[in-house]
């Protein structure tokens, strides 16, 4: 059954005793810490909150985070591919044109179907209400985070630095559940890798010569230039 210690099912306030508050923030209210639970593929997310549904934590604030691919209904954007590049551009309102769907978010944020009363929901049911209120799904579940009790992302949501900051994930004094974590491994090796082709190696190559040829910063560029050709 439901614990005792939290305000999840009861409505009632946190335990204010110290043994269970290890950290407060602004004044007396209690810090409690958000549980992100990491999966390895998108499917495993929609299989979990499913299952969430089925216990008594059901009407737990929860988001799920994910990429553009899985939660952009901007009409050209989604069929692009680069949608993150065109979905900066239109924020930032290039050519003249922005996105109505981003500015239509807190009317997916505010929808009663996914405040805690409700039930746990999917990124279907997500999409699926955001192209219903034409609001963003992507930056709705972003600014569900800031209330949500329970966070569902890939792996690497969690352990790629770069997203963890564009995502603006804080994991100091938080719970961290890893499902199936024997794929950890091959996560944060593709987290620290990069993919460079023999055409970029030669391109980079080239302006390396011309930079050395022209005595710009040479102690800099010999090496990078050294490096490229080894790697041809």
């Amino acid at each position: 059954g439901p614990c005792t210690e939290c305000s999840c099912s009861s409505g009632k306030e946190p335990d204010k005793d110290p043994s269970h508050t290890k950290k407060k923030e602004n004044g007396d209210r209690p810090c409690v810490p958000k549980i992100f639970f990491g999966t390895r593929t998108h499917k495993q997310i929609t299989q979990i909150s499913r299952e969430l549904q089925r216990t008594a934590y059901s009407c737990v604030p929860m988001t799920i985070l994910s990429s553009r691919d899985y939660t952009c209904i901007h009409p050209v954007v989604s069929s692009s591919s680069n949608k993150n590049e065109m979905c900066v551009e239109l924020l930032e309102g290039k050519h003249g044109k922005s996105c109505s769907y981003y500015h239509g978010v807190h009317k997916l944020t505010e929808h009663h179907a996914l405040q805690p009363v409700y039930q746990a929901w999917d990124i279907e049911d997500l999409v699926s209400l955001g192209r219903k209120l034409r609001a963003c799904p992507y930056f709705a579940a972003r600014e569900l985070m800031v209330g949500a009790d329970i966070v569902f992302c890939p792996y690497n949501y969690l352990l790629d630095p770069q997203i963890r900051d564009s995502m603006d994930i804080q994991l100091k004094d938080q719970v961290v559940i890893l499902d199936e974590a024997h794929n950890i491994e091959d996560c944060a090796r593709e987290s620290v890798s990069y993919g460079v082709t023999e055409s970029q190696l030669r391109a980079a190559r080239e302006e390396l010569d011309f930079m050395v040829s022209n005595s710009i910063r040479q102690k800099h560029h010999e090496p990078l230039r050294a490096v490229c050709c080894s790697l041809i």
